[in-house]
């Protein structure tokens, strides 16, 4: 927090203020100019790092999910599986499900990966991830590249915004017909219920903001073992396995 004539700003109020301050050309040029180097650095980082792994799957869920909850020791169950059957796992790096995910890719010897991003709280890489495989990102949407490009499926476990986003990032580019149909697995019926029954009766049936085939993007599983299946399963239609 910082001072100004007399009142204590928080960094939030210091951002929205920074936004409307004027700027001068030079200033502008020379800010914009450094953040196209530095988002380049981190796309060439990433490719350069994810471009010779296995075929993976991202797993996503909430920072916040405690080491004692059902969905930590689920996650963990499903990347383990995972592992088994030839593929690698990728999360955001950081605690909770994603370090429940990989931590169950190290425990069953496969690729483990974490594309961690740097934010003021929450956000820190979890001890689990292959150390040559742990990328650091100040860009959201350079992060999510990574996720898309380098996985053959999502697994989406309970979470807030953040797991939103990424569910959703996916959902858009599939439905775009931007990236190939991979297969997109919700974990938990309970907890994606309510919003599934309004995707179904509000965007759909209500406003048709969606062709209801776009619904089929999904599927809704409650255990480790159907979650691993519904990705065997969605390859073996193509006759591929992990090592193609």
């Amino acid at each position: 927090m910082s001072k100004a004539k007399g009142k204590t700003i928080t960094e939030s109020e210091r951002r929205i203020h920074k936004a409307f301050k004027r700027k001068g050309w030079s200033e502008v040029k020379a800010n914009d100019s450094w953040a196209i180097f530095k988002i380049m650095s981190e796309f060439v980082e990433g490719f350069e790092a994810l471009q010779r792994i296995r075929p993976c799957v991202s797993i996503f869920g909430s920072a916040r999910t405690l080491p004692t909850a059902p969905e930590y020791k689920l996650a963990e169950d499903i990347a383990r599986k995972l592992t088994t059957r030839g593929y690698g796992v990728i999360t955001g790096g950081g605690p909770g499900i994603m370090e429940a995910a990989n931590k169950g890719a190290q425990e069953g010897g496969g690729t483990s990966v974490g594309l961690n991003i740097e934010l003021p709280f929450e956000q820190a890489p979890n001890p689990f991830i292959d150390k040559e495989k742990s990328l650091h990102f100040d860009y959201f949407f350079v992060r999510k590249v990574m996720f898309i490009k380098y996985s053959q499926g999502f697994i989406v476990l309970p979470g807030g915004f953040g797991t939103l986003d990424e569910l959703f990032e996916a959902l858009t580019l599939i439905q775009t017909q931007k990236i190939g149909r991979f297969p997109i697995i919700l974990v938990g019926s309970r907890y994606w219920k309510g919003l599934l029954e309004w995707i179904k009766q509000t965007m759909d049936a209500q406003h048709k903001y969606i062709h209801t085939s776009d619904l089929d993007l999904l599927k809704v599983v409650d255990t480790a073992t159907e979650a691993v299946d519904a990705i065997d399963s969605f390859y073996s239609r193509y006759l591929l396995k992990p090592n193609f």
